[in-house]
């Protein structure tokens, strides 16, 4: 029974996207992001305007700048010849309207980076809320096929990348754009034929930029896998420490982590290298219109048919024309980055849910306890049946022992009975309601459990007490600690039950774990009990005193009990032997050793094993 945490670690970043990755099917996934954008209509809407507004002022700028050139240019002839005189007033006047011009852009830019923003990350919370719920109604297949990493990566990486994405794709996209549209329109104004020269450097710079994106998406690619695996590396060889130290493994860890360092050295210095040239290369195919609108400018300049401060703004739009080109192409990268974000997303939120509710539900306040298997049969696929035929008959308040070899199908058979999966065919049924006519969370209810692999939080031992019952009482919880026999050693620890678990629980040991969860069921006060292999994490001492603990629990409630140690389960009112599937044997243990057949045979060897 998997109450563990499975891979805890996001496997050091794996099913993160990498920078350039595409979406299986991009436009369906834009519609749906669209449709999340639908509910923001109208601040996206705000968004464009202020957006268009803040790049219209920029752009308008060095126009106005270029009457101030020509006023001072105009002012400085007239002195040389004795005609006139600068004339700082009309020149102050026109800076001072070109600061409040870049002060309303400014404004107007910061206004919508504001929207945008708080846009980016309702839907990234709504995402998040909705991942949350969705997790609560997924079938426990799902987990078990997947790390806990990769699902956790939907929540943080893929809604993280999702989020940024669109808070720097969609303003960056509207502002470069307008950019551009807007620049070539005001040097159209200035003068047509610089232009023609000027928009050369355009399919110049959209051809280089791609052949840059084009060979550095690889290695970002490589980059972020390696990121991934070196980090899965570390996290792994620092999980395993003491093995590692064990086994004296430690030379062959560092070659292993010196490969794929070597590999993400080499992809990352690639990477970032191509992509560093993309600003030498704006600045150059820059540099290059720059000379030549300098040159045309001047002999234009020198017959008068333009003048010095047109020029100058006319270069300054020059400038102002390559870096909106650049940032298009990162625009690109990083809508398919969003796409590919969402794309996993949307799937996640996609994945087929299983039922938590039913029409006309059976409702028991508290169950009494009779458990009933019909004939039945399951299996995790079609093709590979677990359970074959299935069927016994429990009365309340039995003990009921499942033994048998690993892969019998112990544990599948109560996963069956808290509905982690449904029967291929035949019924399970409680106080003789089949359990598919109950809500799964009214059925929960009504069972307790208790593993071998033992889950705690990052909390105190109160809390983790309590989690089997928030309303419980600090005496109660104090009552069932003592019943599980594991009163006493927390008292003992630095701040009782106050203490501080760690992430992992490290701070305690396994048995200690193990006591802990007991008292949580004890509190809890369900009136079915499951115990997988409860006690294995326990010495023998321990054992016997959790035993008796269990005994007082297991008085008046039904209970199956999952064991290897036969020791343990002698007073079970009926012990179910498993094999490939099947019941082979039942009865009680007397009746079953007096058969001499599989639990004899079973119970026998660990007897001698136990005498040797």
């Amino acid at each position: 029974m998997a109450e563990n945490k499975q891979n805890r670690g996001f496997g050091g970043g794996r099913g993160q996207i990498a920078p350039g990755e595409k979406a299986k099917d991009f436009k369906g996934t834009i519609k749906k992001l669209v449709s999340y954008l639908g509910a923001y209509k109208i601040p996206v809407l705000f968004v464009v305007i202020f957006a268009m507004a803040s790049t219209i002022f920029n752009i308008w700028g060095p126009k106005i700048l270029a009457q101030a050139i020509t006023e001072l240019f105009d002012g400085l002839i007239k002195k040389y010849q004795g005609t006139g005189s600068i004339n700082f007033e009309k020149i102050g006047g026109i800076l001072l309207f070109m600061l409040g011009l870049y002060l309303v852009a400014s404004i107007f830019g910061v206004i919508q980076g504001w929207i945008m923003s708080t846009i980016s990350q309702k839907i990234t919370y709504r995402m998040r809320r909705e991942i949350s719920e969705k997790i609560n109604r997924m079938p426990m297949n799902y987990f078990e096929s997947r790390t806990t990493g990769e699902v956790l990566s939907r929540i943080t990486n893929d809604v993280d990348t999702l989020g940024q994405s669109l808070n720097q794709s969609l303003t960056q996209l509207i502002t470069s754009t307008f950019t551009i549209v807007g620049v070539i329109v005001m040097m159209l104004s200035i003068s047509l034929p610089m232009t023609g020269i000027a928009i050369l450097i355009v399919p110049i710079s959209f051809i280089l930029i791609m052949i840059v994106v084009k060979n550095s998406q690889k290695y970002f690619k490589t980059q972020q896998e390696y990121l991934g695996v070196i980090n899965g590396k570390v996290e792994e060889t620092i999980g395993g420490y003491n093995i590692v130290r064990l086994f004296n493994d430690e030379e062959n860890s560092l070659n292993e982590f010196k490969e794929q360092n070597d590999i993400l050295f080499k992809s990352a210095w690639k990477s970032q290298f191509l992509s560093g040239l993309m600003q030498p290369i704006m600045n150059f195919v820059g540099n290059l219109g720059y000379v030549a609108v300098a040159i045309f400018g001047g002999i234009m300049a020198y017959n008068g048919a333009i003048t010095v401060g047109d020029i100058q703004a006319f270069i300054q739009y020059v400038r102002n024309l390559t870096q909106p080109i650049a940032q298009l192409a990162q625009v690109s990268n990083m809508l398919q980055s969003m796409a590919a974000a969402a794309e996993r997303v949307f799937e996640f939120l996609g994945e087929e849910e299983e039922d938590q509710t039913v029409p006309n539900p059976v409702k028991i306040d508290r169950a009494r306890g009779q458990v009933d298997f019909e004939h039945v049969h399951f299996g995790y696929t079609p093709d590979k049946i677990v359970i074959h035929d299935f069927s016994t008959h429990v009365e309340p308040g039995q003990t009921v022992a499942i033994v048998g070899p690993t892969g019998a199908g112990k544990t599948t058979m109560v996963k069956l009975l808290m509905r982690f999966y449904d029967v291929n065919s035949g019924a399970i049924k409680i106080d003789g309601y089949n359990i598919k006519d109950f809500n799964r969370a009214d059925l929960r209810k009504n069972i307790g459990m208790v593993l071998q692999d033992t889950w705690l939080f990052k909390g105190t031992i109160m809390e983790n007490l309590r989690y089997g019952r928030l309303d419980a009482t600090d005496e109660e919880v104090y009552a069932a600690a003592k019943a599980a026999h594991v009163h006493h050693f927390i008292q003992t620890l630095p701040g009782g039950y106050d203490l501080e678990l760690n992430e992992e629980s490290s701070n305690i040991s396994q048995g200690q774990k193990q006591l802990l969860t007991i008292a949580r069921a004890i509190l809890a006060d369900k009136p079915i009990l499951i115990l997988d292999e409860a006690t294995s994490s326990v010495d023998t001492r321990t054992e016997g005193l959790i035993q008796e603990a269990m005994s007082n629990l297991m008085s008046g409630r039904t209970s199956f009990v999952i064991a290897h140690r036969l020791s343990t389960i002698k007073d079970a009112d009926k012990i179910l032997y498993m094999q490939e599937g099947d019941i082979k044997e039942q009865g009680t243990h007397e009746e079953l050793i007096a058969k001499n057949g599989y639990y004899a045979s079973l119970y026998n060897s660990q007897f001698e094993e136990l005498t040797e």
